[in-house]
């Protein structure tokens, strides 16, 4: 049986040479390096030609290269091959919902904040509650307390 080629991998993210080694193993063996490139602007297969040529002269020999985009049609196909900086720039978005389930009814209690006047839940509207109750139960209470169980998980 013939010895499997040896191929340099360029990459320093170790999800991607996990699932690169989880495809090309054992008929390829992978050899990893982490080389911090430049990255040209341009379509994908200018920035990983670019990539590849970069990181041959860096190691001095041939290697593997493998740069993914994201292309949004409705963003004009950005972020396209800097997806990288992209969700760097906009880091990674946590969204914490609440909801609560009601009724609209005609208006009950001060009508001084928003909707709460003709927001009811369990018999009474938010402006007739108690503001702790309301708090405790009401859409933003419930995606706030999420918020917190989230700062609390991170902390640990």
């Amino acid at each position: 049986m013939a010895t499997p080629p040896v191929v340099n991998f360029i990459t320093g993210n170790a999800n991607k040479l996990r699932e690169v080694k989880a495809i090309l193993e054992p008929a390829i063996v992978l050899q990893s390096q982490a080389i911090d490139l430049d990255e040209v602007q341009g379509t994908v297969e200018e920035v990983t030609i670019a990539k590849c040529r970069k990181a041959a002269d860096t190691v001095q020999g041939p290697v593997l290269v493998e740069d993914t985009c994201l292309c949004f049609k409705a963003l004009n196909d950005l972020p396209g091959p800097y997806i990288k900086w992209f969700m760097q720039s906009i880091g990674h978005q946590v969204l914490f919902q609440g909801r609560t389930r009601g009724k609209i009814v005609p208006p009950r209690g001060p009508t001084d904040f928003g909707w709460d006047a003709i927001f009811e839940y369990d018999g009474q509207t938010y402006a007739e509650m108690d503001k702790t109750a309301k708090n405790r139960i009401s859409h933003r209470g419930l995606a706030l307390k999420k918020l917190q169980e989230w700062f609390a998980q991170k902390a640990d």
